[in-house]
């Protein structure tokens, strides 16, 4: 058998298609813009000799075999980044800033605090982007005539705030915030606290699940979520199914059509216009490959080990039809990542962080306020603890929106910081 050829430098995945473990490999090194190539271990005759000559007689999978010969045997994803020289830990533990999220809204903040001179740390629990980095084309942003993938446009954000010195650590999530005086204490996941003068919410929000019968169990092993650009080569000649009408969903529905042999978009609505950017609309229309069906929505899916089969649900007449199925992927809105704050930060039923006038009484004070001024715009009922972008209530759900709101926070965190130095 010839030997297989790689690009110089390029990692390989080797696994089966429907392990989740792979799957959450292939988004977080897609995401990241990490040149790799999945080799699966079902359908491809190179697979098992790539993976013989890493590590003979390894029996587990996925195997992750890096440009240098190294490998790993089924990793999670924090290894991964460790082994590409991603910061996974803090390299201090107090800082003026620490920025909680590392989407828009967080990376545009680190930008600003840290070249006014804020010691600032980003902590994400993913990858730098949030849910910008699963577009395969941003058309709208301003400063950028030309499209660039979302991945692309965080590459380069988190570039110009590492240049400004802002430390940004990958793979973690912060699971408690506390209040001590004027001290503010963020715990990571393994339980290393951090401590700042001012902490700014920019955790955005998370893909909301869907709930319909088989489908939890099926996560990662046909039904995803956001992950359109890591799973589209995998989609090659496929019948795909895409839930949800919005901007998200289109741009996924342009990827996987170039690879699958059919894409159906299911919608509640009874029409895309209503939910779509115009010029989305216009390339769904005029690609042959995607079919949209409106009025209705994914009742149910089917599977051993992988989806096979989804229940298609008409929400007006109530009838059903089920179909074959090689892939669902689902964009039916986001929920805000809040839980973790507790009863701390102040949030309205549906956990997006209130700030401002929002979190106050009829005096201008939020309830237990320590201060004589009342909180900045964009500072929550806790002095020194900011919100900005999706996750804050009344947000617009717009990238340059986010952006510019975490540039705004800065300007209120300079003010709180010099206060309590």
């Amino acid at each position: 058998m010839p030997e297989p050829r790689f690009v110089e430098g390029e990692i390989r995945v080797i696994g089966e298609r429907w392990s989740p473990r792979v799957h959450a490999l292939k988004d977080f090194l897609a995401r990241s813009r990490v040149p790799y190539r999945w080799l699966d271990l079902e359908s491809d005759q190179q697979a098992r000799e790539v993976a013989e000559r890493a590590m003979p007689g390894n029996q587990r999978f996925p195997v992750v075999v890096f440009a240098d010969g190294t490998f790993l045997v089924d990793p999670d994803v924090r290894t991964v980044a460790e082994k590409l020289g991603l910061e996974t830990e803090p390299d201090s533990r107090f800082w003026d800033l620490i920025v909680v999220g590392g989407g828009p809204a967080g990376v545009s903040a680190s930008i600003y605090a840290a070249s006014d001179g804020l010691r600032t740390v980003v902590v994400e629990q993913g990858i730098p982007g949030g849910q910008i980095s699963y577009s395969g084309a941003v058309e709208n942003y301003p400063g950028f005539p030309e499209a660039l993938s979302g991945s692309e446009l965080a590459r380069r954000a988190v570039q110009q705030a590492e240049r400004f010195g802002v430390e940004i650590v990958v793979t973690r999530r912060a699971n408690k915030l506390r209040l001590d005086g004027k001290q503010l204490y963020v715990t990571l996941d393994d339980g290393t606290e951090l401590a700042a003068h001012s902490v700014l919410l920019a955790m955005g929000v998370s893909f909301r699940w869907l709930e319909a019968p088989g489908c939890s169990t099926l996560v990662g092993a046909g039904i995803y979520y956001g992950a359109a650009v890591a799973e589209a080569s995998a989609c090659t000649a496929q019948d795909i199914y895409i839930l949800g009408g919005g901007n998200s969903a289109a741009q996924a529905a342009l990827v996987l059509a170039q690879y699958a042999r059919r894409v159906t978009i299911v919608a509640l609505e009874d029409t895309i216009e209503s939910t779509m950017s115009k010029y989305l609309v216009d390339r769904i229309r005029s690609t042959k490959n995607i079919v949209v069906k409106t009025g209705h929505t994914v009742a149910a899916a089917e599977g051993v080990n992988h989806l096979e089969r989804i229940t298609i649900k008409n929400v007006k007449s109530g009838e059903t039809e089920t179909v074959p199925a090689d892939g669902l992927f689902v964009f039916i809105g986001a929920t805000p990542r809040t839980n973790w704050l507790g009863g701390l930060i102040a949030r309205d039923k549906d956990g997006f962080i209130m700030s401002g006038v929002d979190c106050t009484h009829g005096d201008g004070i939020p309830a237990g306020w320590p201060l004589e001024r009342p909180p900045y715009e964009l500072e929550t009922n806790a002095p020194g603890v900011f919100v900005a972008g999706d996750v804050r209530r009344g947000s617009v759900k717009r990238l340059t929106s986010a952006a510019g709101e975490g540039a705004q926070a800065v300007h209120y965190i300079f003010r709180h910081c010099a206060d309590v130095r």
